[in-house]
């Protein structure tokens, strides 16, 4: 469905514009949200910064969410992995301290010397690359809403559809260009869907430094 990350934060950033959603800052989540945030803080003609969470992954799957933490410590459990017996709620909250420290540590090297942005009665779009299990966006919705944000929009090229329904009772709006009922995994719909360095991520924040 789409090229590459600059194709998809293209694509969205137009689907932003057409529905006439206005913000007063972008925030991506770091690496991969980077290249998908800055031509929407660029249509919108808004600044362009990071929001940071990391996830817990499953003992025996890394790549599976069973908590998320984000640097300021907004914390989101995966009940369903819970509930069925797979992950022991107990694991989680003993990753949970490691994860917040790596999110705080990750957000510090990102953002330097940069204060955090002010988001009290702000406006704030959230964008990343896509949305599998939602514990990432979960726990970045909450952090920007305790940080006191008037309206919080989570924008994202493609999601799992059962995701994108439970994040619509925790941001104000959620903008999803596709949400296929086949969705095994978010680099299923990307040509090119390599890692994203640091170094390449940090460029997308330049010209707002």
């Amino acid at each position: 469905m789409f090229r590459d990350r600059a194709d998809a934060g293209r694509r969205l950033a137009e689907e932003l514009a057409e529905r006439g959603v206005e913000a007063d800052v972008v925030l991506a989540v770091p690496r991969g949200g980077l290249p998908i945030g800055r031509p929407i803080a660029d249509e919108l003609g808004v600044p362009l910064d990071i929001i940071v969470a990391k996830k817990i992954g499953a003992p025996n799957n890394p790549e599976y969410a069973v908590g998320a933490v984000s640097s300021q410590g907004h914390f989101w459990v995966n009940d369903t992995a819970v509930e069925s017996g797979g992950v022991d709620r107990e694991y989680v909250e003993s990753e949970r301290d490691a994860v917040e420290r790596a999110s705080r540590e990750k957000a510090d090297r990102y953002r330097g010397d940069r204060p955090s942005p002010e988001l009290e009665g702000k406006t704030v779009v959230i964008a990343d690359d896509g949305i599998a299990t939602g514990g990432t966006a979960t726990a970045c919705v909450r952090t920007v809403r305790e940080a006191g944000a008037r309206r919080v929009v989570l924008a994202v090229p493609v999601g799992s559809p059962r995701t994108i329904g439970e994040l619509e009772s925790e941001a104000d709006e959620v903008v999803c260009l596709a949400t296929p009922s086949n969705f095994r995994a978010v680099g299923q719909f990307y040509d090119r869907f390599g890692q994203v360095s640091d170094e390449e991520a940090m460029t997308y924040l330049e010209r707002d430094a």
